[in-house]
């Protein structure tokens, strides 16, 4: 559907997209996930047009943004961060004159605000002024503005930035249930909704892509390992850090301050494939410490993300 080879783009001597290369499939929800200015919005702007690529090609149901980019438009909505809406009009009047733009007959027109309506949750603010609207509900007329022309692909950059955790459910249910139909490509730094919504994450750092796959294939692919806490009665900092090491599997131990007295606190952290859960217990279950607190710490896509994208 979407085959980006190489794609830069520079301003000035500054990268901001670094020869990304990727391929974006019919039906998926994508998710470009990385740190403010790591460069999603340059991204999505050369890949709808909206920006020239200073190297590299985006080609769009095999047709190339250089051949024609008019082609390529009419097959994307696009939705920006700020959605650029007319304030002083009613979510009617403003999708109307989007049909009329579009060349909508009169009998296509009324169908196509009917079932934008209903796509995004719309019928009861239809005869509202859009500048009386909530942040959540202009992103609805900004999403059912980008649907208009029924596009295969949707764009959307930050769809959910400045919405309250309600207002994200609901612009999150709008996104799956048009990604059932859709190819619908978003860019976010939270990392939740991008787990929630997208069946596949690019993370982008410094204009690269460091990471491309669903979240259990980037958990799987990932250096960081598990860490095993362990809270122990009775025992030395020092003996507990030297006989954890000793255990097969296990990559490094920190030893720290827990909160219950006369207690000492450790984090082992495992091998990347290691899982020593078992020799862990049978050596404290071989000596007179006091076990109170055994529990493994999953790495999260949050955890995973501060490691690929912190500097150096």
């Amino acid at each position: 559907m979407i085959h980006v080879d190489n794609l830069t783009k520079y301003y000035d001597d500054f990268c901001a997209v670094d020869q990304i290369s990727l391929d974006v499939e019919r039906g998926e929800i994508v998710g470009l996930l990385g740190p403010n200015g790591a460069g999603k919005t340059t991204t999505l702007r050369m890949l709808t047009g909206y920006f020239t690529p200073s190297a590299g090609d985006i080609r769009v149901k095999d047709v190339s943004v250089y051949d024609d980019p008019l082609a390529v438009k009419k097959v994307i909505g696009y939705l920006p961060e700020s959605a650029p809406l007319y304030k002083g009009m009613l979510v009617y009047d403003y999708l109307s004159h989007l049909a009329d733009i579009h060349g909508l007959s009169k009998s296509a027109k009324e169908k196509r605000l009917g079932e934008l309506a209903d796509m995004c949750s719309l019928r009861g603010i239809m005869h509202q002024t859009i500048e009386t609207l909530s942040k959540g509900l202009k992103q609805r007329v900004g999403l059912a503005h980008a649907m208009m022309s029924d596009p295969e692909i949707l764009v959307l950059d930050e769809p959910t930035s400045g919405l309250d955790p309600n207002q994200i459910v609901e612009i999150r249910e709008i996104i799956r249930t048009i990604g059932k139909e859709k190819t619908v490509i978003l860019s976010t730094h939270i990392l939740s909704e991008a787990e929630a919504t997208c069946d596949r994450i690019v993370i982008i750092h410094n204009g690269k892509i460091i990471a491309d796959g669903s979240t259990q294939d980037i958990k799987a692919n990932t250096s960081q390992a598990d860490t095993i806490r362990i809270e122990l009665m009775g025992a030395e900092a020092d003996a507990v850090k030297e006989k954890l090491m000793a255990v097969s599997g296990v990559a490094s131990v920190d030893i720290a301050d827990s909160d219950e007295p006369e207690t000492v606190r450790a984090d082992v952290h495992c091998q990347s494939m290691g899982d020593p859960r078992i020799d862990l217990y049978e050596t404290i279950k071989a000596t007179d410490w006091v076990l109170t607190n055994f529990h493994r710490e999953s790495k999260t896509l949050e955890t995973i993300f501060r490691e690929l994208t912190r500097e150096n």
